[in-house]
């Protein structure tokens, strides 16, 4: 008899061996591609994202070769008149974004009622009578010699201003269909509380004439404004119309910029000479541009400045509540209207602080003349 050749049987711990590293080459090559499908889907995102209209577009051709002749361009950059750190502290920007967003709210920074507004037909404004109609924050609508000067007006939320920005319940009565045809649109530099994508569009065929620093037209020209609408102006330079109204495009403290580079574009200060003169401060930090407008023109009768969103971190770049009167009195300016405050809440005071503030100011100086705006309510001048 022949003898029987035994196969031996793998044993049964190699063979699960084989069977998860089968399945553990699997899941890799499953990740693997999930990772790859999940890195192509986030930069097409990211590529779409920032290919967003509502992000502008920074200065080129002729208008960037214009920008780099401004004695206030420098380094491929705007610069203020005085050194201004962006900081006064040791954290980076995104430190302190990081610590807005993580750090417990103050008490009182959102209003938990809905804010007194009151809705006027602009369009049967009284053009006889110089006026200014407040929206909230830094956007208002002024008449001035029955021309209609219509500022900085953020009247949507749209992207990507809705991920920072939210209006106080009661603030948002107004919408781009409710403004009138305006002689003028004057914007003040180019951050999203100012230069609002859907609003400038949307408001594009009831604007005559477009008044803004210099580099802000590339945006403007972007969202579809022609150029022959489009007055771009360098600080201390004037725009005459027609006789008996001119604008002087004036100094800041500020910064520009809507994404990653910054200051690509100037901020700006304006003077309208009219029936009345009218001071459009922008967003601003004090500064000695302010004594030295004052003297330039030694009669203003109404000085709109800002007030609110301030922080000891970036006092050079905003006002500070004890400096606005500084402000006031070095403009020497029959009234003041302080805007920059009660639509959003872009900082950590208390949403009606700025408000309180100068009201207890002006108690102790009866020379401080404020006006106390109502937004939507005309307010004479």
């Amino acid at each position: 008899m022949g003898s029987r050749v035994r196969v031996p049987y793998a044993p049964r711990k190699q063979i699960k061996n084989k069977y998860l590293a089968l399945i553990f080459n699997i899941l890799v090559l499953f990740l693997c591609s999930y990772l790859c499908y999940t890195f192509i889907v986030l930069v097409l995102t990211v590529i779409i994202v920032l290919n967003h209209p509502a992000f502008g577009r920074t200065p080129r051709g002729e208008r960037l070769v214009r920008i780099e002749r401004s004695p206030n361009y420098k380094k491929g950059q705007f610069v203020n008149q005085e050194p201004t750190p962006f900081m006064t502290t040791d954290k980076s920007r995104w430190r302190i974004m990081w610590d807005n967003l993580t750090e417990k709210k103050p008490d009182n920074l959102v209003p938990s009622e809905s804010i007194h507004a009151v809705k006027t037909d602009l369009k049967q404004l009284d053009l006889s009578k110089d006026a200014v109609v407040w929206f909230g924050h830094s956007s208002y609508l002024l008449i001035n010699g029955g021309k209609k000067i219509l500022v900085d007006p953020v009247l949507t939320t749209g992207f990507p201003a809705s991920l920072m920005m939210k209006p106080f319940k009661g603030t948002d009565i107004y919408s781009p269909e409710d403004i009138p045809e305006v002689d003028y649109l004057i914007i003040t530099h180019d951050h999203y509380d100012h230069l609002d994508y859907g609003t400038v569009k949307a408001i594009r065929d009831k604007v005559d004439k477009v008044i803004c620093p210099l580099g802000v037209g590339e945006h403007l020209e972007y969202w579809g404004y022609s150029a022959e609408k489009i007055v771009e102006m360098d600080w201390n330079e004037v725009y005459t119309s027609e006789p008996g109204f001119r604008i002087t495009c004036l100094p800041a403290r500020h910064f520009s910029g809507r994404f990653l580079r910054q200051n690509p574009s100037l901020w700006a200060s304006f003077m309208l000479e009219g029936h009345s003169t009218v001071y459009i401060g922008g967003d601003s930090g004090y500064g000695a541009h302010f004594s030295e407008i004052g003297k330039r023109f030694p009669h203003i009768d109404l000085a709109i400045l800002e007030n609110g969103q301030y922080n000891e971190d970036w006092r050079y770049i905003h006002t500070m509540p004890e400096q606005l009167p500084v402000e006031v009195h070095e403009l020497d300016a029959a009234k003041v209207l302080p805007v920059h405050n009660s639509k959003f809440s872009l900082s950590r005071h208390a949403w009606d602080e700025p408000i309180h503030r100068i009201e207890q100011a002006a108690t102790k100086d009866s020379s401080l003349h404020v006006i106390h705006g109502i937004i939507g309510s005309p307010i004479t001048y």
